[in-house]
């Protein structure tokens, strides 16, 4: 009989132990699979601490959501089985203080964005974050490859020694700042829709006589720099003068910097008779952008430049103030061919890197992956996630607060919105086209709720983008995003009197004149150096 109990119990050992040793391997073979695959779920649960760049006002999230507990978390839980925990969550100025903050203490979570190219190089010397290289082949889709493959060259600015070490965000092209006015102005005033700078001046003079309005409203930056494009700004003025401030333009065979261009003086000569007459907002040295969202909300402004998405911020906001009011979008000439032209700007200007030692660096490619490609197209009637389009929820709400689009994105949703309101079948057509399209639907249908937001999103992504449309729009390519050695020591003072030249020149407080001067002082105080380090870049890639 005990001879009989041991058989049976080490027979019992036995089955266990292949049981065990069955389950053991189906883990393995799980765990595995999700670290090579993008969409694979890790049999038990993956925590990174991450550093989160937060939104404003909980970045709009119903009440009860949190930058650790929403539908974009929740539902990478349930697809990947992965968790955030934050170690940083800050709004953009002091999530980048806090950032330096820790790598200077060489104390980063396993996930977080920087906006610094040299952030990236020290890291990278300092031996503190992942090579990705591995981790991108395996865990990112095929799409998103396609989307980084659509921005030539945009994976070697985080290529360092032969090696990947950050995954950049992409900047879609916005195109040209369009000219927004008001139509109901316009009728009212007798006059003709605008096709170039001098219509536009006539507008915002009549404007100012008969509905008393402030001049036009003006950033004091005056032109974009290499980020994202931007409203109150006077691009426009300087390309019809085949000029592009802050940018590396190719002139025959070498890099030169539009700023100092001589085409330049022209423009700000023409931008100082404006002010002088009060054409150009004579106040603009005062204003912040939410005075002068103000004025448009207010009804004392009728007219500005600013890009396709201007609808949604401040325009629904007036529209929401006066449902009367007709804000319409127009694409100015800036030649005599009808051209409008416009610099192309960085691809990317945050990276995503991971903490040297973190065992799952491929999460940032899985997490990429899911949002950016299988909710936008394979999975898109999740409710959670349709509901947060729905509610604008700013993107920020993402544990990752980055985009990656093709560049041609616009063109992409101009295309997909049209054919959802037509009622045809297209393929690539993404979650956030159909709840947009929806809003164009009701709007066309004069639908009283929701107003605002209706209009809003049938003014940018119809009226505006069709704009955008025409072969007339030209891009320029400006050649060079990044920092030289010189660069980091006398770039700062550089610009700081670029900006100084032509707020002074355009007030009249220093004659247009003293634009030569400068432009002697800036290839004395560095600009020469800098062009020539610039040149030998290029020439390496």
């Amino acid at each position: 009989m005990l001879k009989k109990l041991s058989f049976i119990f080490l027979s019992l050992i036995i089955i266990t132990s292949c049981q065990t040793g069955s389950l053991r391997d189906s883990f393995d073979a799980s765990y595995k699979y999700a670290q090579n695959t993008p969409y694979g779920r890790y049999p038990e649960t993956v925590t990174y601490t991450l550093a989160h760049m937060a939104g404003v006002n909980n970045s709009y999230m119903p009440e009860g959501d949190t930058s650790e507990n929403n539908a974009y978390t929740r539902y990478l839980s349930k697809k990947l089985n992965i968790q955030n925990i934050n170690k940083i969550d800050e709004v953009e100025d002091r999530y980048f203080k806090a950032v330096n903050y820790s790598i200077l203490k060489k104390n980063i979570p396993d996930v977080m964005i920087i906006n610094n190219y040299h952030d990236l190089q020290y890291l990278v010397e300092h031996d503190m974050i992942e090579d990705l290289s591995t981790a991108y082949k395996k865990c990112t889709t095929q799409r998103i490859k396609d989307i980084y493959n659509s921005y030539p060259s945009i994976l070697n600015h985080v290529t360092i020694n032969g090696k990947l070490y950050a995954m950049p965000e992409t900047n879609i092209n916005d195109g040209p700042n369009l000219f927004w006015c008001r139509e109901d102005w316009l009728k009212e005033c007798g006059l003709q829709a605008p096709k170039t700078l001098t219509d536009v001046e006539n507008i915002v003079r009549t404007f100012k006589k008969k509905k008393k309005t402030v001049g036009l409203v003006t950033d004091t930056s005056l032109t974009a720099g290499t980020g994202f494009s931007s409203e109150y700004l006077l691009n426009l003025y300087f390309a019809s003068y085949n000029t592009y401030p802050k940018q590396w333009i190719m002139k025959g065979n070498q890099a030169n910097y539009g700023s100092v261009d001589q085409n330049v003086k022209k423009v700000l000569s023409h931008l100082h008779e404006l002010y002088k007459e009060g054409v150009l907002d004579q106040k603009f040295l005062e204003r912040t952008s939410n005075n002068i969202a103000q004025l448009i909300i207010d009804g004392q402004c009728g007219a500005f430049f600013g890009p396709w998405w201007v609808p949604n911020n401040p325009l629904v906001t007036a529209k929401q103030k006066d449902a009367s009011i007709n804000w319409k979008p127009y694409r100015i000439e800036t030649n005599k061919n009808g051209e409008t032209t416009y610099h192309s700007i960085n691809p990317s200007t945050k990276y995503v890197v991971v903490r040297k030692g973190f065992k799952h660096p491929e999460i940032i490619f899985k997490i990429i992956s899911v949002i950016f490609d299988y909710l936008r197209y394979d999975n898109m009637n999740v409710k959670e996630i349709n509901d947060y389009y729905r509610l604008n929820v700013d993107p920020t709400a993402r544990p990752i607060s980055i985009n990656v689009d093709y560049k041609n994105a616009l063109h992409r949703s101009y295309e997909n919105v049209q054919a959802i309101l037509n009622g045809e079948k297209k393929r690539d057509v993404m979650a956030i086209d159909y709840p947009y399209a929806e809003a164009c639907k009701n709007y066309l249908k004069n639908d009283k709720k929701n107003q605002a937001e209706n209009w809003a999103a049938y003014a940018s992504r119809i009226e505006a983008l069709k704009l955008l449309e025409t072969p007339l729009v030209k891009e320029v390519n400006s050649v060079y995003f990044g920092t030289t050695k010189t660069m980091m020591i006398k770039w700062w003072r550089l610009e700081e009197m670029e900006k100084d030249t032509y707020l002074k020149i355009i007030c009249g407080k220093d004659s247009v004149s003293s634009f030569d001067q400068f432009v002697k002082k800036w290839y004395e105080h560095g600009g020469s150096e800098i062009t020539k380090e610039v040149n030998q870049e290029i020439k390496k890639w």
